[in-house]
């Protein structure tokens, strides 16, 4: 049995706080470079000119220190744990939380969070509660990514509980048809990912999982790699282009992950992320 590793939970605090503010005005560099080769690839005028744009705003933003987009998401935190790990001087989900708060609340960012999601629909003011998954592994690491997820492209998302019979075809229908349905309004480019496998809420979570995974990478199996370029391809063939104003940007890439399920079905979820993929890591 490993060392114990003593944490305080208030050592979480300060680099959520930073995370939150800096993703919230800072694409990632394989997002801004997908950016520029779909629009040197773009034939239409006007969809050049609507990544242009795009690209000056978040130039803008990086240099001004103000949000990308007015939209600066609810706060999903995906914890990686170590077994060997005791946290002390009080609760982790509090102390997640707490740092989205000084985090919304220092950078100004826009608090989207209501506390009931029927009835009273009452904002909380300060962007909490996070939505936090927890995974235990090996050692005695903490490891955190955070991400912003703005609710124009997530409320696009959907699941559909597929069968064995609907094969490769089945999901490319159930990929490109999502994309079609969420047309203009998840702001496309759009970057897209999706689950396979597992049950009707994990084929969800991998979806989500598959937007954290850098656009410069692959999935490692070839079989599902060549699969997201096909999904790429079709989707960019529906010509809703940039901000659906027509163009072959539709998507800057498909992302998929996958895990077993059970022999009888083939659950498959996408979830549609906008340009702005905004995700931050936290190692302790």
């Amino acid at each position: 049995m490993g060392k114990i590793r003593e944490i305080n939970v208030s050592e979480l605090v300060p680099p959520i706080r930073e995370a939150c503010g800096t993703m919230a005005v800072q694409y990632s560099c394989d997002i801004l470079e997908a950016m520029r080769r779909g629009r040197e690839a773009e034939e239409n005028e006007r969809a050049r000119s609507v990544l242009d744009l795009l690209l000056e705003n978040a130039g803008i933003a990086e240099r001004e220190r103000i949000p990308i987009c007015q939209d600066t998401g609810m706060i999903i935190a995906f914890a990686r744990i170590g077994q060997d790990v005791h946290f002390s001087g009080g609760s982790f989900t509090e102390a997640v939380c707490e740092g989205v708060r000084q985090g919304y609340r220092e950078y100004y960012l826009r608090a989207s969070v209501v506390d009931d999601p029927l009835y009273d629909r009452i904002n909380t003011r300060d962007n909490t509660p996070a939505v936090i998954h927890t995974e235990i592994t090996e050692g005695d690491g903490v490891e955190i990514t955070l991400m912003a997820k703005g609710f124009g492209s997530e409320n696009k998302s959907a699941v559909a509980m597929l069968t064995p019979a609907d094969g490769e075809q089945g999901i490319v229908d159930f990929v490109v048809d999502t994309v079609r349905k969420a047309g203009p309004n998840a702001c496309p480019p759009l970057i897209i990912g999706v689950g396979i496998g597992g049950t009707f809420e994990s084929c969800a979570l991998l979806s989500k999982k598959a937007l954290l995974r850098s656009l410069n990478e692959s999935n490692p199996d070839a079989r599902y790699a060549a699969l997201e370029d096909r999904l790429l391809q079709e989707v960019n063939a529906t010509g809703i282009g940039p901000q659906g104003l027509r163009g072959k940007t539709t998507a800057l890439k498909v992302q998929i992950e996958q895990m077993p399920t059970h022999i009888a079905g083939m659950p498959c979820a996408v979830n549609i992320c906008c340009h702005v993929c905004r995700h931050a890591k936290v190692v302790l």
